[in-house]
């Protein structure tokens, strides 16, 4: 059943398409930020998910078909906002790659102050890619990140399943300069994929060659096939909007980018 505006819970299916990297936070641990669009063509943001206490079996990926159980946050107003059920979440299928492009279609937009002023807080943007640029986090910010983890991993229970924060906090972060309908912007990209891919290639190749082959994949090869962003707001500064996501315009090589 569709849901409807006055609605303060439900259960509904979403396919995903917004994993942001992980957080550690003082109420829920360590938590995952996700977002889909609902059966209907609505977007849901569906928060706290934790990657750390699912089984294996609903440890979702983007495209995967999702159903769960919700109610609405008291502390977040944004209206697609879903404080989610994690005992609920359940795993139902998976779109299909000759399905995808023609979901994507119908969600596109090239303005993000028109998705404000129609009250909505997510939006999938395709902007205008200007450039891409790798840049160095102060180190006190990494220091103090680094320090979240370690207290973090420190209380790991033997009996709980590896938690998906890495050990290491990422020394870089990784912006877009990008244009839309409304100007010119610049984002720092916080897809869970790109922090991954960056760990993986340094593991493989050397933080050098990581930094070279991240610049050439994010900055010129995705680029050149087309990429979408996945767009989200800050709940405590709602007129900022974060690049939550990149989705590639031609959505059946999504699986092999990384």
């Amino acid at each position: 059943m569709q849901a409807t505006s006055i609605d303060r819970a439900g259960e509904t299916e979403a396919i995903i398409l917004i994993k942001a990297a992980p957080v550690i936070g003082s109420k829920h641990g360590e938590t995952v930020c996700c977002a889909g669009i609902d059966l209907y063509g609505n977007w849901l943001r569906m928060y706290p998910v934790s990657f750390r206490v699912l089984d294996d079996g609903k440890k979702f990926k983007r495209w995967d078909r999702v159903k769960f159980k919700w109610r609405r946050p008291s502390e977040d107003q944004r209206i697609e906002s879903r404080h989610v059920n994690g005992q609920s979440l359940e795993i139902v299928g998976r779109m299909p790659d000759r399905e995808k492009s023609r979901f994507l279609d119908r969600q596109i937009v090239t303005s993000l102050n028109a998705q404000r002023e129609k009250g909505l807080s997510l939006a999938l943007l395709k902007p205008t890619i200007r450039s891409f640029h790798i840049e160095r986090r102060p180190q006190a910010e990494i220091e103090e990140e680094q320090a979240r983890i370690d207290e973090f991993h420190n209380q790991e229970d033997m009996f709980i399943p590896r938690p998906a924060v890495p050990q290491r906090a990422c020394p870089f972060a990784f912006k877009y300069r990008y244009s839309t309908d409304d100007g010119d912007r610049d984002g720092t990209c916080q897809d869970w994929e790109t922090e991954a891919t960056f760990f993986k290639w340094c593991n493989l190749y050397g933080e050098a060659d990581a930094l070279r082959r991240m610049q050439e994949q994010f900055g010129e090869t995705l680029p050149k096939r087309g990429l979408y962003f996945a767009m989200g707001t800050h709940s405590r500064w709602p007129e900022t909007w974060l690049i939550n996501g990149l989705i590639q315009l031609r959505p059946e090589q999504q699986a092999t980018l990384f």
